[in-house]
């Protein structure tokens, strides 16, 4: 009896086996025992005589037997010391007498003669004869306890850790999930348990969330610190920022159990961060706006660059607009209850719309009463926010009621004007929009709204006082300068005057035709050194001085000695000057230079020639002496007097600059205002810094 397995154990065996024909039956069921097999459970039955009739493979592992050395053998004498002997008979005596199941930590002797502490589970069995066997179960208690202290870690941490837990099957539905979890979803957890994370969550990138799971389910790469940012149950109206990290889960065996998905709420330090993010691109567009607004003295340049700086980053749509007597100069007269004028400067978009069809046209100014938003901001020098704009809103933002539906139809939500204020004058308004942003304005955005408007209120201002006095210089350099050239006996003349760019102020330029004695005529032409209103001013006074020495019939040389000699008291003493007579009934033209770039012959016939002057020092120089050069124009023959403005550059050397106005000039055309035009289109450039003057003049036949 004692060398049979009783029937009861051959069960035990079918049991196994049955166990191990389910695992095959099926995919997952493979290591279904795998907890045993890492616990190495041993199974061990004693017959009623204490032998050992059964031995499993794992009771070698637990106590060094075989199965041949085991088997037969006295349980007691086999695997307990001496001392221990009496006490494991009195236990096995009462499990085999009133079959109650015992189960406590007993030390078992090794083959080696070592003592292990192993825990029992010791309980009778009966067969089909009715004979009576003892069944223990046996694991080594440090194993055992090891487990235990695992499992029991595992769980208070799953269960305790403010960090959200989940372990999901390989059909990614929810097996486990922590009290965390539940508390960040806002799903109990019944709700989880075998459903899968897009029956939970129904923000927009839960099936991103599920193609990750998938990816280390099927890689077993794990995911660590995944930013996802999205709305909960627990907290729908919000968003919140999660660190999720997604691992694949293994059996003790290997057999991949599922993946397990941690969930920290991180949301203020995305919070942090974001706001961190923001300061940096406010920083950005506040350098942004330094290197970009002001680049020159035009105030509608500057109302556009500000315009342009502020989209995308702070607006979808802004606009620039100014008070009319502001640009003007005028004194104001607004009523306090009445409209207010405002000039368009500027409209910009980050995208096209019809709302810039819809704002003021650039250019025309615009009457506001006292209930629009953009008033209200230039009467009481604050900034204007509506957070969240309704119908009326739009109608106090719009220019009129279809205006405001444009606005409505585009989805503009959000509204802020900041006024312009310069040297505490309130100049206008900026105006801003959002529409594709979402978020309102807040009062971060009011206070980067004013630091840009702050920054392009003293930039227009200067621009507007500079295009004030370039105006005035303008307008005095152009009251001095002869309003049309007369036609002089044997001359037909042609002259032209272009300022400078707007962005720089006005040269002292100058041409003048002089009638003289006997039908001859003067031709002067000259440039002061500097520019604006005394630029203008020291020009002027040489232009009165040329005419009143002109009078006195002297030679050119002599007329440019006494006006070196005027310069000198003057505002702005260097100037060059190029100064002419002619005399019709000998042809004779007599020129002298003072520092000034040569005059331009050009012939019937032959290609245009610089004459080649003494070029003298300009005046203002002192003690140098001036030459005279004559020269005969015959009938057709054309001179073209100019200021350095036509051919000098920043960039390119003078010769080049006067062989191009050479080859551009071209044979002698008869319509003489149409080749100054044609010059200054041919050689100017947008951006040249400086005036030009031109006088063109051409010999005529006696009585012609």
């Amino acid at each position: 009896m004692a060398q049979d397995p009783p029937p009861e154990a051959s069960g035990a065996d079918t049991a196994d086996a049955d166990v191990d024909a389910d695992a095959e039956a099926g995919p997952g069921r493979q290591g279904a025992g795998s907890l045993l097999d890492f616990l190495n459970v041993a199974a061990v039955v004693v017959d009623a005589g204490g032998r050992i009739v059964f031995w499993s493979p794992q009771a070698t592992d637990t106590f060094g037997y075989t199965a041949e050395q085991a088997l037969g053998q006295p349980a007691a004498q086999l695997l307990l010391s001496e001392e221990n002997r009496d006490r494991a008979v009195e236990l096995f005596a009462g499990v085999m007498a009133t079959g109650q199941t015992w189960a406590g930590v007993f030390p078992v002797r090794q083959r080696d003669g070592t003592t292990r502490l192993v825990e029992f589970r010791n309980m009778r069995l009966l067969d089909d004869l009715g004979d009576v066997y003892a069944l223990g179960i046996a694991v080594d208690q440090a194993t055992l306890h090891d487990m235990e202290s695992r499992l029991a870690l595992s769980e208070q941490l799953v269960s305790q850790a403010p960090v959200g837990f989940a372990l999901l099957d390989t059909d990614l539905r929810y097996r486990l999930v922590n009290p965390a979890l539940e508390r960040i979803n806002g799903v109990p957890l019944a709700e989880h348990i075998g459903r899968r994370p897009r029956d939970i969550h129904s923000y927009d990138g839960v099936e991103t969330v599920e193609w990750a799971l998938r990816h280390v389910l099927t890689t077993g790469t794990p995911l660590v610190d995944q930013y996802v940012v999205s709305r909960t149950r627990a907290d729908p109206d919000h968003d919140h920022a999660w660190s999720v990290s997604y691992y694949r889960i293994h059996g003790p065996a290997g057999q991949v159990i599922g993946v397990a998905s941690s969930v920290v709420d991180v949301t203020q330090r995305h919070l942090a961060a974001a706001e961190a993010e923001r300061a940096r691109r406010r920083l950005t567009l506040i350098a942004d706006a330094s290197a970009r607004i002001g680049t020159t003295l035009g105030v509608e340049q500057t109302a556009r660059e500000l315009a342009d700086v502020a989209v995308p980053d702070l607006a979808d749509v802004t606009a620039v607009d100014v008070l009319d007597d502001v640009l003007s100069y005028r004194t104001s007269t607004r009523h306090p209850n009445g409209p207010v004028l405002f000039r368009a400067l500027a409209v910009a978009s980050a995208f096209p719309t019809d709302i810039t069809a819809a704002a003021d046209p650039v250019g025309e100014v615009a009457a506001y009463g006292p209930d629009r938003l953009i008033t209200q901001c230039v009467r009481t020098g604050q900034p204007v926010l509506v957070a969240h704009c309704d119908e009326q809103d739009l109608r106090h933002i719009a220019r009129d009621a279809r205006s405001a539906d444009t606005l409505a139809r585009a989805g503009a939500h959000s509204y802020l004007a900041v006024p312009l204020i310069a040297r505490d004058e309130i100049l206008g308004a900026f105006d801003l929009l959002r529409i594709r942003n979402p978020d309102p304005f807040d009062a971060d955005d009011v206070l980067l709204a004013r630091e840009l408007a702050a920054r392009a209120a003293i930039a227009i201002d200067n621009a507007r006082w500079h295009q004030n006095v370039r105006t005035a210089a303008e307008t005095l350099q152009r009251s001095l300068l002869p309003p049309a050239p007369p036609q002089r006996p044997g001359l037909r003349i042609a002259s032209l005057y272009q300022p400078a760019q707007a962005a720089n102020e006005v040269g002292g330029d100058w041409y003048d035709v002089i009638p003289l004695a006997a039908e001859k005529t003067a031709l002067v032409i000259g440039d002061v050194m500097g520019n604006g209103i005394d630029a203008a001013a020291t020009m002027g006074q040489l232009c009165t001085a040329a005419r009143a020495y002109a009078a006195l019939d002297l030679p050119p040389d002599k007329i440019l000695h006494h006006l070196d000699q005027l310069t000198h008291g003057l505002e702005h003493p260097i100037a060059t000057c190029l100064y002419a007579t002619y005399d019709p009934a000998t042809g004779q033209c007599r020129i002298a230079n003072a520092g000034h770039l040569p005059p331009v012959l050009t012939r019937p016939g032959h290609p245009p020639e610089l004459l080649h002057l003494p070029t003298g020092a300009p005046l203002g120089v002192g003690g140098v002496d001036f030459d005279t050069t004559t020269i005969h124009l015959h009938p057709g023959d054309q001179l073209l007097l100019y200021t350095d403005g036509l051919v000098e550059t920043r960039d390119d050397p003078i010769d080049e600059r006067l062989t191009l106005l050479l080859n551009t000039l071209g044979p002698a055309g008869p319509h003489l205002d149409a080749t100054c035009a044609r010059l200054v289109d041919a050689m100017r450039r947008p951006d040249d810094p400086d005036d030009v003057a031109l006088l063109l003049a051409e010999a005529r036949s006696p009585g012609g």
